[in-house]
């Protein structure tokens, strides 16, 4: 059991921003984080498991779908606050905010925007408590940042859909209960799809020997020749954009969570700054050291502003899918460098399973990659800002 002494930090007093509300929102977070998540969550990554028994506290504090609508079971709450609850739970771990957001942003989102009113009825209360489960399939074996090249693929039968195919790196494949599936019709149009479990032909091997998000569960969705029932199309959306916009949501959640970690990294490497002596004084008061903590709070400021702003506009729903891919890209890479100079404040008691700063260093290596990868999300920004793709 690890006791948990974070204190978050606001160098430029953004706090004052938020409503009474946000706080509220955010207090609740934390303290979950620090009672249910903090003294096991080094025994699960050690051990690769998912400790499934957070999946309620999660939804009891808002974590599943904060921004849906309360007649579907949501919190109806703003999108900040989404922010703020996934920024606290990726300071406990980004494996957890990986199941927050995939639940949230890749299932819910999308039924809820795509749905027909009687799918939103039947899923989204189920899933905003946790009694259900989902996952989101998109990315496939050779189908990474290109994913219009897809080949998992569905046929009209008659009275139902057969659909084929494979999807790989999935975060919570392994327990979903349900899945939302990004596959093309047979005149090459994505549609999305709610695939069951129980649905004969739809397995969800799971993915092991992972060194990073180790204490998330990773897996695979496979289709064989899968009878899906017609009315388990959404048929709000089809074209690629509709699971991009999702991704989109998922992103804006990320470029709060990832400044999450970094506070965790920056917090544990200033209390040991402190209390570490060597030369008869504590580490805290040499020039390199202060120069690390200098730069990682000046960083993380900066990252804390771009989050804030964004999640102004996207209340405003004036936030752009480039904007979000710049503050995405940017925060992540800001998240890495904080944990890798902590990790070097500590020497090496930082590589051990003592401090939480080599576990977010792992997982940040996955966050870097997933949910669009660092170069193609500077690509994007490219395609903003001079007109011109760089992708074909």
């Amino acid at each position: 059991m690890n006791n948990d002494p974070y204190q978050s930090h606001d160098y430029f007093n953004i706090d004052d921003l938020l409503s009474e509300e946000h706080h509220m929102i955010r207090q609740a977070a934390r303290d979950w984080v620090k009672r249910d998540v903090s003294p096991i969550i080094e025994d699960a990554a050690q051990k690769a498991e998912f400790p499934k028994s957070i999946i309620k506290g999660l939804a009891e504090i808002g974590a599943f779908g904060p921004y849906i609508p309360e007649e579907y079971g949501g919190a109806g709450l703003d999108q900040i606050s989404y922010g703020l609850i996934m920024q606290e739970i990726e300071r406990g771990d980004s494996g957890v905010r990986s199941t927050a957001s995939v639940q949230s942003s890749l299932v819910m989102f999308p039924i809820y925007q795509y749905g027909t009113d009687e799918q939103r009825k039947k899923f989204l209360p189920k899933l905003a408590t946790g009694e259900m489960m989902g996952s989101f399939g998109l990315t496939e074996p050779d189908h990474g940042s290109n994913p219009g090249g897809m080949t998992t693929n569905f046929k009209d039968k008659g009275d139902h859909y057969l659909l084929n195919g494979a999807k790989m790196w999935i975060s919570n494949s392994p327990f979903c209960d349900v899945a939302i599936v990004w596959a093309k019709n047979e005149e090459g149009r994505v549609h999305g799809l709610i695939v069951e479990r129980g649905m004969e032909g739809f397995s969800t091997p799971e993915t092991h020997n992972k060194w990073s998000l180790r204490a998330s569960a990773t897996g695979e969705l496979i289709f064989e020749d899968v009878k899906v029932p017609k009315e388990n199309l959404l048929p709000g959306r089809s074209g690629l954009g509709a699971p991009l916009s999702c991704l989109d949501s998922a992103r804006y959640g990320i470029a709060w969570g990832s400044i999450g970690a970094a506070l965790d990294c920056y917090d544990t490497a200033m209390r040991y700054a402190k209390e570490r002596t060597q030369f008869d004084r504590p580490i805290a008061g040499f020039q390199l050291q202060q120069k690390k903590l200098a730069e990682m709070i000046t960083e993380i400021t900066k990252a804390q502003l771009m989050a804030y702003r964004l999640g102004q506009l996207k209340n405003e729903n004036k936030a752009s899918s480039s904007q979000i891919s710049m503050a995405k890209r940017n925060n992540v890479e800001m998240a890495l460098n904080v944990a890798r100079e902590s990790r070097q404040v500590l020497g090496g008691m930082g590589i051990t399973g003592d401090y939480s700063i080599m576990r977010h260093m792992m997982n940040l290596e996955s966050v870097i990659t997933y949910e669009g990868t660092h170069d193609i999300h500077l690509l994007i920004t490219g395609l903003d800002i001079t007109g011109i793709s760089a992708f074909k």
